[in-house]
């Protein structure tokens, strides 16, 4: 018999919350943080491990399929198996759910960073370098800016990544520099890469902490996290994702900053190929978050980021 929405949320009075979270190193350690703010905050709770498909699947994302690491995090949510679900906010489907209310915390840093062998930048790379990734949107843009470069896919935790430049399978690999942060290894990135050289992915580095949106007691926990700013430049990223129709493994990036109360987008799509690009900026107040999002998207589309985008062109 399913437990109900009240069974489940009464079900919390007098224990700590329980966290969900993928098993992974990172996973674990972005949700510690999580846990420790809540701590702070005067809310006990503790992690729970929830295993997801692309834990046990090696297979690149393209192939098994889009939020393949959220939707078993936010089904155990759902059903009740824990209180609070952390995602990499990249990571999540742009649709809302309506079965959750979600926050953004304070946000890590969101460029890109580089890890190459004998200490090289990207410009230092030699003429051929192997180097890995996986997604769309920087492989687009490392065609355009190193077209000489042999781009390879890359799945795996950080350690496993990094481990072939390591063993010398690959002459580098790019990670979001967050990830690096969060583990304490950002002393391993040899160059952290400009947004102006490299856009990252929209909300990279954000992370999305959710609850049931009938869980009062967990709402009013996890909105003791909110960072306001943080909030604001995601919504404008995640809007024009949305506005755009486009997938977190879609050739698109976003970046958003905050100055006073003013918000400044800039976002691009890129060719597969690496051959064109649509890449504009634009600035709204920050309480227009949502609509300077939009905005900038239905500019993109205008300017044929459309085409860029169809699957017949990447």
């Amino acid at each position: 018999m399913e437990t109900s929405a009240q069974e489940r949320n009464e079900s919390t009075a007098g224990r700590p919350l329980l966290l969900g979270t993928r098993g992974s190193a990172l996973a674990r350690t972005q949700t510690g943080h999580v846990r420790d703010a809540l701590l702070s905050a005067g809310f006990p709770a503790e992690l729970h491990i929830v295993t997801t498909a692309g834990d046990v699947n090696m297979a690149p994302v393209e192939r098994i399929g889009v939020g393949v690491f959220t939707q078993a995090l936010r089904e155990a949510l759902h059903s009740g198996e824990c209180d609070v679900a952390i995602h990499s906010f990249k990571d999540l489907p742009s649709a809302p759910d309506p079965r959750f209310r979600l926050i953004v915390p304070r946000r890590a840093d969101a460029r890109e960073a580089l890890i190459a062998r004998d200490g090289l930048r990207l410009a230092e790379l030699p003429t051929g370098a192997r180097v890995g990734t996986s997604a769309p949107r920087r492989i687009s843009q490392l065609r355009a800016l190193r077209p000489d470069l042999d781009i390879r896919p890359l799945r795996g935790n950080i350690d496993t990544r990094m481990g072939k430049v390591s063993s010398g399978e690959l002459d580098a690999v790019i990670l979001a520099y967050a990830g690096l942060c969060r583990m304490g290894q950002e002393d391993r990135a040899t160059e952290v890469l400009s947004v102006e050289d490299l856009l990252p992915a929209p909300a990279q580095g954000a992370l999305a902490v959710e609850c049931r949106a009938d869980d009062e007691d967990t709402i009013r926990a996890i909105e003791s996290l909110v960072d306001p700013e943080a909030t604001a430049c995601a919504t404008a990223e995640r809007a024009l994702l949305a506005r755009l129709e486009a997938g977190c493994t879609a050739p698109v990036a976003a970046h958003a900053t905050l100055d006073g109360d003013m918000l400044s987008l800039t976002a691009g799509a890129f060719a597969l190929d690496g051959s064109h690009k649509v890449v504009l900026n634009r600035t709204a107040p920050s309480a227009q978050a949502q609509e300077l999002g939009e905005r900038v998207a239905e500019e993109m589309l205008a300017q044929g980021a459309g085409t860029i985008l169809a699957p017949e062109a990447n």
